[in-house]
């Protein structure tokens, strides 16, 4: 007699969940696009350029490779989130064949020679990223200052990472925070930053008995040198509330992410300036580089990150340690891209050792 229903088994990942693959990309994307706008308003026309070039070929991407698999994945909103994001990784300067080549690697060879969306072991966006940094190391670390701090020029337009990292090659003078490094270097500062600092420590700070230094305004709102979407750590905050009150990412990554992170530059960082063991600067390491945007926007990649919540933290807590070590004793002033895709390599064996068994499978008790 044959069953009136059969039980079709089909590789992993096996977790039901109510959400779409069109409602998560589209949720993320509709997130990141307050932080690309911004990073637009504040770079001006060469970042829409750069954005929009990256959006148009991830599109054309998709529809050219999906095609040759007899599919239709245009309008499931991850072509367009993967050119989103290639876009915001971008300098705004940076030129147009470089996002071009970006979004056309994440697509045709991260994603579709793996057989596209969900077998692709690696976020797409990162691996373009990091493919054409080390490509175009040039182009890619030529920044600009953003329209609000035009007319600084007295110093070249570094990133907050980039010119602490090649300043403390050769430091004059000691500085106690990096924050305080910035400033006795002449690192512009906005109007914007000076009247709010002023208030919070006059109004707010001061009574208490503690004071804020300049700088971390600017570096909180996006006033400063960087990618088109990784300077504003506010609007891409606001996005993430969103995402983790939907439940569309995970809190497991972040949280072990930050945690690790933030531990590891409050022990040791604060030793690069001659200072003493638990005296590292941790908001001025969260709120620069892509950290906020690599942390809550790709590392939470639910095709890229561990099923379980044991491995998520594991996987978060690797990411946030290799982030540290890159970023303090690597030659490069960032870090995320690369721990996040080296973590990525892991995920299968960490899927293997924290995941649930098959039902049906018979646990092994040892002799």
């Amino acid at each position: 007699m044959k069953p009136d229903r059969l039980l079709t088994v089909t590789g992993a990942p096996q977790i039901h969940d109510d959400s779409s693959t069109i409602s998560i990309m589209w949720s993320v994307s509709l997130c990141l696009l307050p932080a690309a706008v911004w990073g637009i308003y504040m770079f001006g026309i060469p970042a829409a350029m750069v954005l929009g070039v990256a959006l148009a070929t991830a599109l054309a991407a998709e529809a050219l490779f999906s095609s040759f698999f007899r599919l239709f994945t245009l309008w499931d909103g991850s072509a367009f989130l993967t050119g989103l994001l290639v876009g915001m990784n971008m300098p705004p300067g940076v030129p147009l064949y470089i996002p071009f080549t970006a979004s056309l690697f994440a697509i045709g060879v991260v994603k579709w020679t793996f057989g596209g969306l969900g077998r692709n072991w690696m976020n797409p966006a990162l691996a373009a990223r990091v493919f054409v940094f080390f490509s175009w190391t040039g182009p890619m670390t030529r920044w600009s200052f953003p329209a609000i701090l035009r007319g600084a020029d007295r110093v070249s337009a570094a990133t907050p990472l980039g010119f602490l990292k090649t300043g403390m090659l050769d430091m004059d003078s000691p500085a106690r925070t990096p924050m305080e490094f910035l400033s006795r270097h002449g690192y512009p500062r906005s109007l914007t930053d000076s009247f709010i600092t002023d208030w919070l420590n006059a109004r707010v700070l001061e009574p208490l008995g503690i004071s804020m230094p300049q700088g971390y305004v600017d570096i909180f709102l996006g006033f400063i040198p960087g990618s088109i979407g990784e300077v504003s750590a506010l609007l891409l905050l606001a996005g993430t509330i969103y995402l983790l009150g939907k439940r569309i990412i995970a809190p497991e990554i972040p949280a072990a992410y930050f945690g690790v992170f933030s531990l590891m530059v409050w022990i040791f960082g604060g030793l690069r300036f001659g200072g003493e063991l638990f005296s590292g600067d941790i908001l001025f390491q969260l709120f620069t580089g892509g950290l906020m945007l690599g942390v809550f926007y790709m590392a939470t990649d639910v095709v890229t990150s561990p099923l379980t919540r044991k491995g998520r933290i594991i996987y978060g807590c690797g990411a946030g340690m290799l982030t540290y070590l890159i970023r303090f004793y690597g030659s490069f002033p960032e870090g995320v891209s690369l721990a996040i895709i080296m973590m990525n390599i892991f995920v299968p064996i960490i899927n293997r050792i924290t995941g649930p068994l098959r039902f049906g499978a018979v646990k092994e008790t040892p002799r």
